[in-house]
């Protein structure tokens, strides 16, 4: 016997989150259950504005149409949409016990810039120091002086930094004009600093700071291949696709001695925890990018260990079936 459960969800967000210009004021999408015998499982259906192609009302009407078939007991193909084909995944590998329920609940911080602050998140994390830092929104010479000055406040730190592709050539030199040589090692990568994958490998051979490919694995040319400069693919399970998909990436790329980097595509706790699950299941060793929660005003169904944040519960949604 077989039963299924759709929510639509509204979270407000903190009023500074900005994607690609525009201001998220609510992260929306949805919550989908699976049940099966004695058996249940969760996903979330989150496109994420800017970077999906398609909207929430488009996931509802291609999650229904498969919901309704898997409901009789079809085993239907998943859809092909990224966020849906997650979303239901994630439910399934909840019944089959293919998602092991072990989490890596471990994140690169997100820094706004300020070296104490930073220091005081990293003291409370054991181990690797690795945190994350968003360039690209500023002046690039700005953002040049803040990596400079954190990697010279915090002598172990590996910095993450992303631009979205953010630079021109030019731009970019100017950041890296006021990054010390000897501390530009400590750069794990930039995600996609320039606007197009040649700029940043230029970037990468003249800098000799490494890079990571994340909007370019989605890209219908896309290939992964090792290359000079290149030490990371960032991979969004939101944006990516089913989990099958997820797991053939993270193994292509290992396969290819490149670092894979779970991240998150600002989904809710619910989304959050499976993301850390995939973390611990799929790149055990690498510290996955879901320093997220914070920009959110609440949880959804399952909560993030030690957030402080109201948890919402089912009935607190909008039930759609």
């Amino acid at each position: 016997m077989r039963s299924v459960g759709l929510w639509r969800f509204q979270v407000p967000m903190d009023a500074g989150v900005v994607l690609r210009e525009q201001r998220l004021k609510t992260r929306d999408g949805l919550l989908v259950r699976l049940m099966q015998g004695d058996k249940e499982g969760w996903g979330e259906i989150s496109p994420l504005p800017g970077f999906s192609a398609e909207t929430v009302d488009d996931a509802k009407n291609v999650a229904l149409e498969w919901l309704a078939a898997w409901q009789t007991g079809a085993d239907a193909e998943l859809p092909e949409m990224p966020s849906v084909a997650f979303g239901l995944s994630c439910a399934l590998a909840e019944i089959s016990g293919e998602l092991p329920l072990q989490a890596d609940f471990r994140a690169a911080p997100l820094c706004t810039g300020d070296p104490d602050e930073l220091f005081a998140m990293l003291e409370a994390i054991p181990g690797e120091k690795v945190a994350k830092v968003k360039v690209g929104l500023y002046e690039a010479v700005r953002d040049g002086m803040v990596v400079n000055l954190l990697l010279e406040a915090v002598p172990d730190l590996q910095l993450r930094l992303d631009a979205n592709r953010g630079w021109t050539p030019l731009k970019a030199q100017q950041f890296a004009r006021y990054v010390n040589p000897q501390l530009r090692p400590r750069i794990a990568f930039i995600e996609e600093p320039c606007k197009t994958r040649e700029q940043s490998r230029e970037f990468s051979r003249e800098t000799g700071i490494a890079i990571a490919w994340d909007e370019s694995l989605r890209e219908a040319d896309f290939v992964f291949a090792a290359e000079p400069g290149l030490s990371a693919v960032v991979i969004k399970p939101t944006l990516t696709g089913s989990l099958a998909k997820v797991r053939e990436q993270v193994e292509t790329a290992h396969a290819l001695g490149l670092t894979a980097v779970i991240s998150s595509s600002i989904e809710s706790s619910l989304g959050l925890t499976q993301l850390a699950r995939i973390n611990a299941w799929l790149t055990p060793q690498t510290i996955p990018g879901l320093d997220t929660l914070s920009l959110m005003q609440a949880q959804l169904v399952r909560q993030w260990p030690n957030s402080a944040l109201p948890c919402w519960q089912i009935d607190e949604l909008e039930r759609v079936i």
